[in-house]
């Protein structure tokens, strides 16, 4: 049985979800999971048609962004179909695991997807730092600092840490942080 598996990260994506449902049902799914949620987070829909797939199936996506997160997350996907004899179709991709020269383009296709993302970083890195030497790039402030002056002013005001921590929504390590910083400007 084909079984398909449909995801966006946002409500914003609806045509593109619309897209893959239609793509999964012309293909022959007679099952289908969708889910709208990132693929950083937990992904309860996956763990279901994971769950719910049995030997002899395929599921089916219609890109690999779609499925994993990660390389390392698509390995664990896969071993777990596997595991069930269930292989997997990545539509735009051509590949299906259920055959030798899938499993053979799903391999090179990780390695040069993980390769790809690494040397990005590194040059991600390599950018950042020469921002920073020529001051262009600081980092972000943290929320905390930016909220100094509201800190001390509700501070002053008889509240507690904990309280402004909640308040502001920042960490009281934050608060108490921002107030041995600025211990002039709190009154006693």
């Amino acid at each position: 049985m084909l079984v398909g598996l449909a995801r966006t990260s946002t409500t914003e994506q609806q045509a593109g979800l619309e897209h893959q449902i239609e793509t999964l049902k012309k293909l022959g799914c007679e099952k289908l999971f969708v889910e709208e949620t990132s693929s950083v987070g937990q992904r309860p829909v996956l763990e279901q048609a994971i769950d719910w797939v049995r030997e002899g199936d395929a599921l089916c996506v219609t890109t690999l962004s779609r499925l994993a997160r990660s390389v390392p997350h698509l390995w664990q996907i896969i071993q777990r179909l596997e595991e069930k004899k269930v292989s997997l179709r990545i539509l735009d991709m051509g590949v299906d695991t259920a055959t030798p020269n899938g499993r053979l383009m799903l391999n090179l296709i990780g390695s040069i997807v993980q390769w790809e993302r690494e040397v990005m970083l590194e040059r991600q890195a390599i950018g950042i730092k020469k921002a920073q030497k020529e001051g262009k790039f600081r980092g972000r402030v943290p929320v905390a600092r930016r909220q100094t002056e509201e800190i001390i002013r509700l501070k002053n005001d008889g509240m507690n840490p904990a309280d402004i921590a909640k308040t502001l929504k920042v960490g009281r390590s934050s608060v108490y942080r921002v107030l041995a910083d600025n211990p002039f400007k709190v009154e006693a």
